[in-house]
């Protein structure tokens, strides 16, 4: 019998790590990103309560709830069924008012619209499936740019009550709030003279589809008299890493990207909106129905 010194002894086996598994394996890792981004986080809806504290708010109001939908982009890359799956959500929730801030078609960087024009009967189908029977409804930039007086009528014919430029009375038990609509401030042409009252009687809810707009909001003439702004048009950014932040933030819509923000009276909130744009991708920002309860300051 012969027995193996220890330099004739062989080393026992161990994993190997080669520079072809390392690449593999971030290859797989990319891959499973890739699809939990584009398909679960993307089509997962996130209802986010917020309650906002409104000075002067009449004793009817007292616990008023909204609901904000946002960007819904219907079919590019917004699929009809998630469309359906937001309405159904909206519904279940009961809302006194429901509110859309813009960007229910996409304009197709290509300039051809042929896919939008074709979306918006659809849309407008879809929402009108939504129970509560005060809808109201702004354009976004990419309503304008593919077409915003096709949009407009979508929206009327659909009983979405667009806003622009306006405001109407919002009527509860002998009382009101203001609600007003601005025509999208990137492609349209805004006008606070025309969308916000000279001397309201009562608090003043305010849509604006792009968020940086408050630059100019806040510093307007009107602006001590508007309580809560309404956005969206950021998407959140869409894809938001650890430490870089928001990834995908459009024009407008870079410095107030999602959440809330003050600006003196004026309450602002970024809702992340439900589509998306540029790559059918979400990661930590998934899509949103801001649900909205209005309290007494």
């Amino acid at each position: 019998m012969t027995v193996d010194t220890p330099s004739q002894q062989r080393p026992s086996a161990s994993p190997r790590f080669s520079r072809r598994n390392l690449l593999a394996g971030g290859a797989l890792s990319i891959a499973a990103l890739g699809l939990y981004s584009s398909e679960l986080e993307r089509h997962f809806i996130e209802v986010v309560d917020q309650t906002f504290h409104i000075p002067g708010l009449p004793e009817a109001f007292h616990g008023f709830r909204i609901a904000q939908l946002s960007d819904i982009h219907l079919e590019w890359f917004t699929e009809d069924f998630f469309l359906r799956e937001a309405v159904r959500k909206i519904n279940a929730l009961k809302p006194d008012l429901v509110l859309t801030t813009g960007d229910y078609i996409s304009n197709n960087s290509s300039g051809t619209d042929n896919r939008a024009y074709a979306a918006m009967p659809h849309c407008g189908a879809i929402l009108r499936g939504l129970e509560c029977p005060q809808r109201y409804a702004i354009l976004g930039n990419h309503d304008v740019n593919v077409d915003a007086a096709a949009v407009t009528s979508m929206l009327t014919t659909y009983e979405m009550n667009p806003l622009v430029n306006r405001y109407v009375p919002i009527e509860r038990a002998g009382h009101h709030i203001w609600l007003a609509g601005l025509d999208d401030a990137e492609s349209g042409n805004p006008d606070l003279e025309l969308a916000v009252p000279e001397k309201p009687d009562a608090p003043v809810i305010l849509m604006c589809h792009e968020p940086d707009f408050m630059d100019v909001i806040s510093h307007h003439p009107r602006a001590p008299h508007i309580d809560l702004v309404l956005s969206g048009h950021s998407h959140g950014g869409q894809v938001r890493m650890p430490l870089a932040g928001p990834l995908l933030l459009p024009p407008l819509g870079k410095k107030y990207s999602m959440g809330r923000y003050q600006f003196d009276n004026i309450q602002l909130y970024v809702n992340r909106g439900i589509g998306t744009v540029g790559l059918p991708l979400r990661f930590n920002c998934p899509p949103e129905i801001t649900h909205i309860t209005l309290q007494p300051a």
